[in-house]
């Protein structure tokens, strides 16, 4: 009977052994380097689709530090929910619009409610890892109004304003730039967005800071300015490096493909440019306040991130050097120029580092590009390419922001009271406040 036992189960071992064998040969024959490399380039979006995620984080960390501390909890919800909001109407309507099929070089006009394949697209890659990695796009371009308008802004106004940027705003530039619209026609080059998302967000943070109005006591009856410092200088930097580790998945991400060679390329031009953004704001605020300043080195990194995005795959290490370093020194003269002259309130600085720095580094790809820029041999036609992109992506911004910022005003309202203002939106628009256990100034005099 042992014996029997025995045959048996070394029969049934070499059927196993058998029919593994020639699983795993027919697996082996199914595993193509075309479905390898599919397979890498599927991981590396979603990786860096992760990584875009993260900077939500970094945008409210950057945000509630540069801001009194008895409106972090309105700050921190508000970057929750414009990525919230905006994934829904991206996904229902933003994606359709942005990369639906193209009509007359304007606008997609197919695909809404994810109706359609997208088969036009033909894309590298699941349709799914390409909209995820698109939606967290949407977001950054939404969650850059908030910080301009920090500190006395309506929550409801907030929601409604983050839904319509990512509803149209945006994806009818992104059709422009990304969608097959006329940009793309053009020859225009915004590798991962300095101007599609960027400056997008930071042109309608001007209009709907500049339609708010400064906060309560920013500015002096005769017109100095008053500083309003933020409650923490750690948070601010900690929301600096988390930006600055989601751009290592903004830039190269945006390559769509793991397998692509430029990869590294790009996140060199990427680090050098934030790099060279934080010392030349360091040292132009040095030389001019006779101190480092904390903010404006934070801001000059940023700074210099957002300049690089457009032409990180485009330009020399030493043009992405040079792009960035600029860009730190005009983060701050720009800030000054808005905050002094203008009179916009920007308690974070978004227009500066999103609108400005955007169209600048949106402009050098026209000199600096090794292949077709100024600099090396291409003539002007590139540079006016990018022009023409910086120059319609401000109007329509400007004149769409500007109509639903009137509307909001008009019909739920834009601002809080003096008196919301003055306790501090975490206690008047949600019954909680971010330190529990601290007192504000203003409860110690009363």
């Amino acid at each position: 009977m042992d014996k029997v036992k025995k045959i048996f189960l070394s029969f049934m071992i070499l059927i196993f052994v058998v029919t593994s064998g020639i699983c795993t040969a027919k697996a082996a024959d199914q595993i193509t380097p075309e479905k390898v490399a599919t397979a890498i380039d599927n991981v590396w979006v979603l990786v860096s689709a992760f990584l875009v995620f993260f900077m939500q984080a970094g945008f409210a960390m950057v945000e509630a530090g540069f801001t009194r501390a008895k409106n972090a909890s309105n700050i921190v919800m508000k970057n929750l929910m414009d990525f919230a909001i905006g994934s829904v109407m991206f996904w229902l309507v933003g994606f359709a619009i942005m990369f639906g099929k193209d009509a007359g070089g304007f606008i997609g006009t197919s695909g809404f409610f994810f109706s359609d394949s997208f088969e036009h697209l033909e894309l590298s890659i699941p349709l799914m890892s390409f909209l995820i990695f698109q939606t967290v796009f949407a977001a950054t371009a939404a969650t850059i109004v908030s910080g301009a308008m920090a500190e006395r802004t309506k929550f409801v106004a907030y929601c409604i304003y983050s839904a319509v940027i990512s509803l149209i705003i945006y994806p009818v530039v992104g059709h422009w730039a990304w969608g097959g619209g006329w940009l793309s026609k053009l020859g225009f080059i915004d590798f991962a967005g300095s101007t599609v998302v960027h400056s997008v967000g930071g042109w309608a943070a001007m209009i709907g800071a500049a339609m708010l109005g400064p906060r309560i006591g920013k500015y002096t009856k005769d017109g100095k300015v008053n500083a309003i410092p933020g409650h923490s200088i750690t948070l601010a930097a900690l929301g600096t490096f988390i930006l600055w580790f989601g751009w290592f998945g903004f830039n190269p991400g945006s390559t769509l493909s793991g397998m692509n060679g430029k990869i590294g390329d790009i996140a060199v031009n990427t680090n050098l440019a934030a790099a060279m953004g934080a010392n030349l704001a360091m040292i132009y605020t040095w030389l001019k306040y006779k101190k480092p300043d904390v903010s404006m080195t934070l801001n000059g990194a940023l700074a210099g991130l957002v300049a690089i995005t457009a032409g990180c795959a485009s330009v020399s290490t030493w043009g992405a050097a040079i792009i960035g370093g600029l860009a730190g020194i005009l983060v701050v003269v720009s800030v000054e120029f808005i905050d002094k002259k203008l009179k916009i309130d920007d308690p974070v600085g978004a227009i500066s580092v999103h609108g400005v720095c955007g169209a600048f580094g949106t402009l050098m790809v026209g000199l600096f590009a090794t292949e077709g820029g100024l600099f090396y041999g291409g003539g002007i036609k590139q540079f006016l390419v990018q022009l023409a992109g910086v120059a319609s992506t401000f109007v329509w911004t400007t004149v769409t922001a500007f109509i639903l910022f009137a509307i909001i005003k008009l019909t739920v309202g834009l601002r809080v009271s003096e008196e919301e203002e003055v306790e501090g939106l975490d206690v008047t628009e949600h019954g909680a406040t971010a330190y529990g256990d601290f007192v504000t100034k203003s409860e110690a005099v009363n």
